[in-house]
C-alpha cells in the first residue's frame, strides 16, 4: 500500500483577483443573512448584527476573515474601550456568530481563495465579559397614574379632536392596566378583541416581541383590572368618530386619522402615541415630564398587580415574558422580601434576648 501525500491546509495558495474575492465577501454575507432568516430569527435581530459586522468591516480595512485575534484585541481594547457594554457584548456576539457561520458553511471556499483557515478571532483571552444589564425603572406611584389618567379624563369633555385624544387616552391606560408593549397596542385590530373568551373578555396580541429574536410570539391578554370597561366605551362611543367600517377585516382597534386610498382608515403610528402620552404628561404630571414612557406604563401594571396580590407566573403570562426573570425585573422594586426577613430576624433576636434576661 502507497501513502498518499497529504498537504497542509495552511499551506498559502496564490489568491484570487480583487474583484473575485469581493463578489466572495457579498456572496457569504448575503448567505449569513439568509441563514439567520431561516432560523427563524426577527428581521430586527438579523439587521443589527449586519450592521455591527459593517462597522467592524468598515474599521478593519479588509474582509473579516482576514481578522486575527491581535486585531480583535485592538478594536475591543482601544477603539471600543469607553463604549457602553451593551454595545461591546452585543458586537462581539455578532463576530463569534458570523465567524460560526463562516466555519460551517465557507471554510474551504476561502482556504481556496485566499489560503487563509477561518477562525474567530474572538477567543477566551478578550471577549468582552459581563451581560447587558437592563436599566432600573422605578415607575410612579398609584397616585400619580391617578392624578395623571383623571386630568387627562377631564381634558378629553374640551379638547378640540376629542377621537384623536381618546384613542391616545385608551392607548396609554391599556398599558398601564394589562402591561400592552406601544408596538402591541398599536397592532391590534378590532377584531383582536375578543368578547367571548373568558370572564372578562381578551385581547388577542399578534404581534408581541419574541425571546433572544425569534420573531413575533402571539399571546392572549385578559381585559382585566377594568380594561374590559375601558374598550367597551371606546369601541361603542369613539371608534366611530374615526369613519373606518368597522366589517372591515382588519380595521385597526387604534385608528389614524389618516386614510388609505380605499378611504379606510390608516394604523396610528407609535410616534403618534408617544407624543400623546408626552403632552398628557407634561399637563398633568408635570414632575414625571420626559421620564413616563410607554414602556414605564408597563412597569406600573407589573408592579401594581404584584402589589394587588396577583402572583409573579400569572404577570408573566400576561406580560407575554418568556423567562420568569423578566419579570423579576418588573416588580422587584416593590417586593420586601429582604425588609420581611430583616424584622423576622429582629423578632427572633429579641425574643432570644428577652429569653435571656428574664
Amino acid at each position: 500500500m502507497t501513502l498518499a501525500v497529504v498537504r497542509d491546509l495552511r499551506e498559502l495558495r496564490p489568491p484570487a483577483n480583487p474583484d473575485e474575492l469581493a463578489q466572495l465577501e457579498t456572496d457569504v454575507l448575503a448567505g449569513f443573512v439568509l441563514a439567520r432568516a431561516s432560523a427563524g430569527l426577527a428581521d430586527g435581530t438579523i439587521s443589527s448584527d449586519v450592521g455591527h459586522l459593517e462597522q467592524v468591516r468598515t474599521w478593519f480595512g479588509k474582509p473579516l476573515w482576514d481578522m486575527e485575534p491581535t486585531d480583535a484585541d485592538a478594536y475591543f481594547g482601544k477603539t471600543l474601550r469607553q463604549a457602553a457594554k451593551g454595545a461591546r457584548l452585543a458586537r462581539s456576539q455578532a463576530m463569534t456568530t458570523f465567524f460560526a457561520y463562516l466555519e460551517l458553511r465557507h471554510k474551504v471556499e476561502i482556504h481556496a481563495a485566499t489560503g487563509r483557515i477561518v477562525e474567530c478571532p474572538i477567543d477566551e483571552m478578550n471577549k468582552p465579559r459581563g451581560r447587558k444589564q437592563a436599566a432600573l425603572r422605578i415607575p410612579p406611584t398609584d397616585a400619580e397614574v391617578t392624578t395623571l389618567f383623571s386630568g387627562w379624563r377631564e381634558e378629553l369633555i374640551t379638547c378640540r379632536k376629542f377621537a384623536p385624544s381618546a384613542r391616545n387616552y385608551v392607548a396609554a391606560k391599556l398599558m398601564s392596566l394589562v402591561g400592552l408593549r406601544i408596538n402591541e397596542a398599536r397592532n391590534l385590530d378590532l377584531a383582536d378583541v375578543k368578547w367571548h373568551l373568558g370572564k372578562f373578555g381578551k385581547l388577542h396580541v399578534r404581534v408581541g416581541k419574541g425571546a433572544r429574536g425569534s420573531g413575533p410570539r402571539e399571546r392572549m391578554v385578559p381585559l382585566i383590572n377594568g380594561a374590559d370597561r375601558l374598550l367597551r366605551w371606546f369601541i361603542e362611543d369613539v371608534w366611530g368618530h374615526f369613519g373606518d367600517d368597522h366589517t372591515r377585516p382588519d380595521a385597526p382597534l387604534l385608528p389614524s386619522e389618516r386614510k388609505n386610498a380605499d378611504g379606510s382608515c390608516k394604523r396610528i403610528g407609535d410616534d403618534a402615541l408617544r407624543a400623546g402620552l408626552a403632552e398628557a404628561t407634561e399637563a398633568h404630571l408635570p414632575n414625571w415630564a420626559g421620564l413616563l414612557t410607554p414602556h414605564v406604563l408597563r412597569h406600573f401594571c407589573a408592579s401594581d398587580l404584584y402589589l394587588s396580590g396577583l402572583d409573579l407566573i400569572s404577570i408573566q403570562e400576561l406580560l407575554g415574558h418568556a423567562w420568569i426573570a423578566s419579570t423579576l425585573n418588573y416588580v422587584h422594586v416593590h417586593r420586601s422580601r429582604i425588609e420581611e426577613a430583616w424584622l423576622a430576624g429582629q423578632q427572633r433576636a429579641a425574643q432570644r434576648l428577652g429569653g435571656l434576661l428574664s
